[in-house]
Order: C-alpha cells, then structure tokens, then sequence
C-alpha cells in the first residue's frame, strides 16, 4: 500500500529518530549529533551516527530514517513498522481508498509541476526579459554563484505568459491554479505572481513546495508567498531549511531571520545555517523543527519595533515548550538594520560580530518585557510588572526551570531597583535640602566583615537544610545571599526540591540531595554549624524561621534589599488589604527593616 507522503512525514516528526534508537543503542552526543555503536555490525568504536531526521554508519553503510531502523533492526515489515509507529504517536494510519492514492498521486504531481515552474522562472531571468531583474539582485550584491544556488528567477510580466511557456509539457492551468502558480478568476486563470523576483521554497528534503516573489520597485505588497497547498503549509515550512541543515551538522549556527533576502545574504556571506518563516510568526511547528537541528537556535529579526514585537511574540511562545536541553538565544540588530543591510554595510565581519553578542534567552527576556512594558513608578505599577515576570515564569513547563527563571527575573528586577534608588539623604524637617555628604568611619578589616557575611551565609544555609519546610517563605530574600562557590549547588538543590516536592521535610530532602550525590556534603555543612557556629539542632520551625530572617538583616545588602521587600510587600497589601498573609508580610519586612537599621547583632562571632 502505498502511503500519502505528507502522513510519513508527520509520522517522522512525531516519532523522534534518536528516542527509538535510543531504546536499544546507547548514545552519547557528539557534537549537535548523537553517536554510538552500530547495532548492525560489531564493532567496538562507534561509528553509528543518529542526525535529527535520519542515521548512518561509516562503519557498514547502514542508513535510513526511523522507520528503516526499526524494520531493520526487528524484522518487522513496512506496513507492521508503520502501524507500530502511528500508535505510539498517537496517529491514525490512512484507510487504501482510491481517493487516497489518486490525492498523494495529484501530490507528487504538484511538486513536478513547480519544478517546471522554477526552470522557466531561471530562463526568464537569464533572458532579455529579466535582464532587469537580474541587475537588481546583483545591485542587492548577490553573486551568480548566489543566484543559481538558490534557483532565483523572474516571474515575467503574467498575463498567462507561464501557462503558455509550460503548455509543451503538458501542464495545464487546472494543474498551475492547484500548484498555487495561478488563482480563478472571473475571466478565467490568471497568474499568481508577475513582475516580481522569484524566490523557490523547498522543504528540509529539498522538493519544491512552493513561491515567494518580490515586486521590483516600491509597489505593496513589496513580498508575496504562494497560497496554502497540498505540498505547502506556511505553519511548517522554513525557507532554507534544506542549506541549513547541512550546515548546521557541520558546525554553522543556526539563525532565524526575516525574510528571504536575509536568508540569502547570511550565506552568501558564510552563515549558512539561517532559515526564516514564510509570511508568518513563527510557530510551535516551526520551533520543533528547528529544535531538531540545534538546542539553541538565534533568534534575529530586525532592529526596528515590529521587528522586537515579532521576537517577543516568538519568546513567549518558546517559554510554554523550554527544557533545560532546549532554549533560544536573542540577537538584537541596531535600529533600522537587519541582516541583509548589515553585512551590505560592515561585510561578514559586522555580522559576525553581532552574531558574539546573542543574548540567552535568560538574559534577553528581561530586556524585551521592559522594553515593551516599562512598569509605571507606582506600587500597582510595579506589582502589576512583578505578576507579569512571574506568569512568563509559570509557561514553563519543567518546574525546576520554571523556578530558575522566576528566580532570575526578580533578581534583575530588584537589581535595578536598587541601582535605581537615590543615595541621598535629607535633613528631617527640612524637605528639599540635602544633607552634608556622611562622614567617612574608617572600614573595618576586609577579612573579619568578609568572615562575619560568609558565617551567616552557611548558617542561614544550613537552617534550611535542617528546616527545608521554610524554604518557600525564604526562597526570594535568599537567591540574594552570597554563598561560597562550594555551597551553590546545595542552593540549586533546595530551590529544586521545592518546585518539585509535595512535602517539604528532611526525610525527603535527605532523598533528593542523595540523588544529586550532595548528602555527604550536607551533613558535613549541618556538622559544622551544630559545632562552630552553635546552630541548635532542635529548634522549632518557628525559631529557626525568626533566627534565619536575624542573620538575614545583617548581611551587608540587606537594608536595601529589605526596604524593597517592603515596598513591594506594601504594595500588594494595599492592592489587596483583606488578605492576612499580605499584611503579616509586610509586617514583617518593616521589623526586619527596623532591626537592620538599628544594627541588632544575631550570630557568634566565632
């Protein structure tokens, strides 16, 4: 039975390659790729390579894609492969009705048909006729090389001029109209595209699916895309792909960008690793499959705002399908440039250097929210830009990364709040006038209030390890604490156990830190405060929780840390004064604020 091509191809995409092999072959990465032994012959190097659509062995010669795999390496026949596959993806495999075999044979018989479309295009361009249009490519300093590579061409000025130049293979216009190359209208058949430079688009395999054309001067639309098709669906295809992968397996970035002219500049100029999406945001279609080729792609559209609002879009639809083996990185161009202008004016090396300064997604994200929503100096300003940072956060489907990102974006919110905040001071009963500069008390000894933080630091650490049920009521004010470089991956374990865990007591904590292998390092932490630090190992949760926020208020960033807490504490109570907790809070942080100030001691000092 011969199956519709566009099924086996979702097929694939459901049914990753390496998941399968991986059941019966060990791999490691190598590289963007997956290696290991080859199931097929002995050996004992490996030489078995998994791409993100199919495998090889240069050991044998052994090569296919999942379902050759699986027929090969069970027995099993195509139909039998088949079927096994589409249950484990959840698809139906197609019914062998007549109408089924004539529809993917009409498929196979549209991508012949653009084929002959593209070969005509390129003779126009190379003819008088285009003679225009082939100045205008190489004034956009397009190279020859350029032009064949990607197969551009010249629509002609329509007026059915491609149905009659195709009339001698016998390709009709009922055939062009279903290609997307000509649309009905009240006359009859007329041309989709005239006038216009000739873009072909091609699916990752490299078969024609379809058009885009740009029209030669300013006329609108200045770019127009062939319309949807049995072979063409604008949410899946990325113009390029097919260059792209190859160059990605050897090493290029892989880079998403606007717009075909983009795509082609990029690697003319030795990026060959862009794509770009057809007249379309980018999609969850789109996101997987370039997933598949990189776990980090470049996001660069253009400097100008619709370009950022494009990004932003494409950011937020990337949080709700991140992992910590997939994320993004932002290249934000300069104001009114894109790549294409970029490398017209700086040459590669100007792109290149851009290309050094791509953001992670961690980083950018912060940037392009306030960028877009500067949150008004008010409390409801400000609290209303808290809840945002933290329902992007909560797209995140991994909790543990979830968290991360919570963590990291309050971080950056508070950091500039306090970088924000004037340094200074006015003479009570006075407003207005500011106070003589403060006189300078010599420091103490570097070391000493260097050792009195990093004792605090450890023993607020080791409270928590001790008492992990507070770990959420101090998860925000302790992200702030420097630890030892030693101690971090203590705190990275705690915040993770609270996202995950449903019960925050020692027992399974003791469970999870023996998971990571960090249980011999904190008993040797807990040891160490019972007996230097004098931590008292049977302190209720109440005390420990009052001694924890103590330590807390006489670290040497606390003051301005506290009085942000509170503000924004404040804030919430005032937008929402029935809520206890909110007022309990707020409390709170006004009494640890009074603490600090008054410079209440609360650790040994040996």
């Amino acid at each position: 039975m011969a199956l519709p091509a566009n099924f086996l191809d979702e097929l694939r995409a459901r049914v990753p390659i390496r998941t399968v092999i991986g059941r019966t072959v060990k791999l490691t990465r190598s590289s963007r790729d997956w290696k290991g032994c080859c199931p097929f012959h002995g050996e004992k190097t490996p030489s078995f390579y998994v791409y993100d659509d199919h495998y090889h062995c240069f050991g044998c010669g052994a090569h296919g894609d999942v379902i050759t795999f699986v027929m090969k390496s069970t027995g099993a026949g195509f139909m039998e492969t088949v079927e096994e596959l589409a249950r484990q993806a959840g698809l139906e495999v197609p019914k062998p009705t007549p109408q089924a075999a004539e529809a993917e044979q009409r498929r196979a018989g549209l991508s012949e048909v653009l084929e002959a479309a593209a070969r005509q295009y390129q003779l126009w361009l190379s003819g008088p006729e285009g003679r225009a249009a082939l100045e205008y490519l190489r004034g956009r300093g397009l190279s020859d090389d350029t032009i064949r590579k990607f197969g551009l061409g010249w629509s002609g000025e329509g007026r059915g001029a491609l149905a009659a130049a195709l009339r001698g293979q016998n390709i009709k216009p009922d055939q062009l109209i279903e290609a997307g190359l000509m649309k009905q209208a009240e006359r009859g058949p007329v041309d989709m595209f005239f006038a216009r430079v000739m873009f072909p688009i091609r699916d990752k395999r490299g078969a024609m699916i379809s058009f885009g054309g740009r029209i030669m001067g300013d006329g609108q639309p200045k770019y127009v895309n062939g319309p949807e098709t049995a072979v063409f669906a604008k949410r899946r295809a990325l113009y390029g792909l097919n260059f792209a992968r190859e160059a990605v397996r050897k090493g290029a970035r892989l880079i998403v960008v606007e717009g075909y002219m983009d795509v082609i500049a990029l690697a003319q100029a030795g990026f060959g690793g862009a794509v770009a999406p057809l007249g379309t945001a980018l999609t969850e279609e789109h996101l997987e499959e370039l997933w598949k080729l990189s776990p980090e792609p470049v996001i660069c559209f253009d400097g100008d705002a619709a370009g950022q609002r494009a990004a932003l879009r494409t950011v937020e639809l990337a949080l709700a399908h991140l992992s910590p083996e997939r994320s993004l990185r932002l290249l934000r161009l300069p104001p009114k440039d894109d790549p294409d202008s970029l490398i017209r004016r700086g040459g590669a090396a100007a792109f290149q250097a851009a290309l050094a300064q791509a953001e992670p997604l961690s980083e950018a994200l912060y940037g392009m929210l306030t960028a877009a929503h500067r949150p008004p100096n008010t409390p409801e300003g400000r609290a209303a830009f808290l809840h945002r940072l933290d329902e992007l956060a909560g797209l995140i489907p991994d909790k543990t990364l979830a968290g991360e990102y919570r963590q990291h974006l309050r971080g950056r919110y508070y950091g500039e709040r306090r970088q924000a905040r004037p340094q200074t001071a006015f003479r009570p009963g006075q407003p207005g006038r500011l106070a003589p500069p403060p006189v300078k008390l010599p420091p103490r000894p570097a070391p000493d209030a260097s050792a009195a933080d990093l004792r605090r630091a450890r023993l607020m650490l080791a409270t928590l390890l001790r008492h992990p049920v507070l770990i959420h009521d101090v998860e925000e004010a302790f992200a702030h604490v420097p630890l030892p470089p030693g101690d971090e991956a203590l705190r990275h374990a705690l915040h993770g156990f609270a996202a995950q865990a449903r019960h925050l007591d020692s027992e399974n904590l003791l469970t999870h830190l023996e998971s990571l292998g960090l249980a011999g390092q904190a008993r040797a932490l807990l040891a160490q405060a019972a007996s230097e630090y004098r931590l008292a190992p049977d302190a209720s949760p109440a005390e420990a929780a009052q001694s924890w926020w103590s330590w807390y208020s006489l670290m040497d960033f606390s003051i301005d840390m506290l009085r942000a807490q509170r503000d924004e504490a404040q804030a919430f109570w005032l937008a929402h004064p029935e809520d206890q907790a909110a007022c309990a809070r707020l409390m709170k942080y006004n009494e640890l604020l009074a603490a600090a100030r008054a410079g209440e001691t609360g650790i040994p000092d040996s």
